[in-house]
């Protein structure tokens, strides 16, 4: 190997070297016990919310008989996107999908809160979507979990080991 390459850091060791950063204790506590779960969980739980979604979506505009409002079914389908996006933010540590990731997850948030309140107001227009209601169909994760990864994305440790943040 030449020079240039032995003192260029691997992607590895970059996140290795982040994610060994100095905490003090109660913050390594937290990073162990809250938030490095948390990522694993938002790492598995959108795509299986992506799947369910985008399976429904596409039930209700190919194969469902008697559809007449496409609105519901082409909202769930911008949902399952969304999750698929914001799913490669929390399974590929770099920059550049840190930020996808926290786009996407203020865009749904933003959606969910939107398209949830308007379900109240005016139920015949939204019909059956994975925001309805703030995704009570759902058990509620289209509202909280959007929420918890925008957390997680934003917590110092995630955010160094994204390379959003120097470490101190």
């Amino acid at each position: 190997m030449d020079e240039t390459t032995q003192s260029r850091p691997t992607q590895s060791s970059t996140l290795n070297d982040a994610a060994n950063a100095p905490m003090t204790g109660q913050m390594t506590a937290l990073w162990n016990n809250v938030a490095r779960p948390a990522g694993y969980i938002l790492a598995v739980s959108y795509p299986v919310l992506a799947l369910s979604t985008g399976v429904r979506a596409l039930y209700q505009l190919f194969f469902k008989a008697g559809v007449t409002d496409y609105l519901p079914p082409l909202m769930s389908g911008l949902a399952a996107l969304c999750y698929l996006a914001a799913t490669i933010g929390f399974v590929n540590r770099r920059k550049w999908a840190w930020w996808l990731s926290v786009t996407v997850l203020g865009v749904e948030t933003l959606l969910t809160l939107i398209v949830g309140t308007w379900s109240y107001l005016d139920p015949a227009l939204i019909g059956s979507t994975v925001w309805r209601h703030f995704g009570v169909d759902y058990g509620y994760f289209p509202l909280f979990q959007p929420i918890l990864g925008l957390l997680w994305l934003f917590w110092p440790v995630t955010r160094q080991i994204y390379g959003i943040q120097q470490q101190p």
